[in-house]
């Protein structure tokens, strides 16, 4: 039966918790569908799989070219895709354009905004005013990077409070869901017990409602990952691997035998 985002709020009050990767083709979103995963994210995190060095360059195209890939590959997980950079942020007008393109266009059942300042919350309560499920991102966020680094947020009281209650404003705009990424545990604790909606961490310790990777970290496939990502396997070695006894069995003609 397909994952819905009023299931995921379910999963909360049951305290199940709910697991998410990101996906940025059919092969793979079939098979985290089939290994049973929640929460498929078509995250602009898939810029570095691109070839990108931040999530800023990707394009709207680009990710609904993805996401498309994704969702015929997937059944049961729900799919939510990330709006890229500056593609929301200008008014609301062009946030729901997006917004409707990504749902129209891909059959992803939500979209995925970063920020949580008055604007954003305006912007998330009339998305779903007009009946685009949103998940919601704050902590640290990958498209203000020029702005606010790749490091942890909330770590001063000051910035805690602030996050906290953008949560809370975030919750009361409508979101389904929030991403909580890279900020304290226990701050990521008391937003977790505060808010109804589940909370999906990443950098954010073990009492979020759920978690999320970026599926390339998880696989080994990059060179470098966060500090707070974990590598479950190395498929860069194993590919490299593959790769160099196909190229000696042809060199050698032992390929086709």
């Amino acid at each position: 039966m397909p994952v819905t985002t009023q299931q995921l709020i379910q999963f909360k009050q049951q305290g199940r918790p709910i697991v998410a990767l990101t996906a940025w083709d059919y092969a793979l979103a079939q098979i985290l569908d089939v290994a049973g995963v929640d929460l498929i994210l078509v995250g602009d995190s898939m810029s570095v799989v691109l070839g990108y060095e931040t999530t800023l360059p990707i394009t709207l195209d680009e990710m609904l070219y993805h996401a498309k890939s994704v969702r015929r590959g997937v059944k049961r997980a729900l799919v939510v895709v990330d709006l890229p950079f500056l593609t929301y942020q200008e008014s609301i007008q062009q946030a729901m354009h997006s917004a409707g393109r990504a749902i129209k266009e891909t059959g992803a059942q939500a979209v995925k905004l970063e920020g949580g300042y008055p604007a954003m919350v305006e912007t998330i309560a009339r998305l779903v005013q007009a009946g685009i499920p949103v998940m919601a991102h704050v902590g640290l966020t990958p498209q203000s990077l020029h702005q606010i680094g790749l490091r942890q947020q909330g770590k001063t009281e000051e910035a805690a409070q602030r996050i906290f209650h953008e949560a809370i404003a975030l919750e009361q705009a409508g979101a389904f869901s929030i991403v909580l990424e890279h900020i304290p545990a226990d701050l990521a604790l008391q937003i977790t017990q505060k808010l109804r909606i589940p909370t999906i961490g990443i950098g954010a310790g073990v009492n979020c409602d759920g978690q999320v990777l970026v599926t390339s970290d998880v696989l080994g496939l990059l060179e470098k990952q966060p500090p707070f990502a974990k590598v479950y396997t190395n498929l860069r070695e194993t590919i490299t691997k593959a790769v160099q006894d196909f190229s000696v069995e042809v060199r050698e003609r032992k390929f086709p035998q």
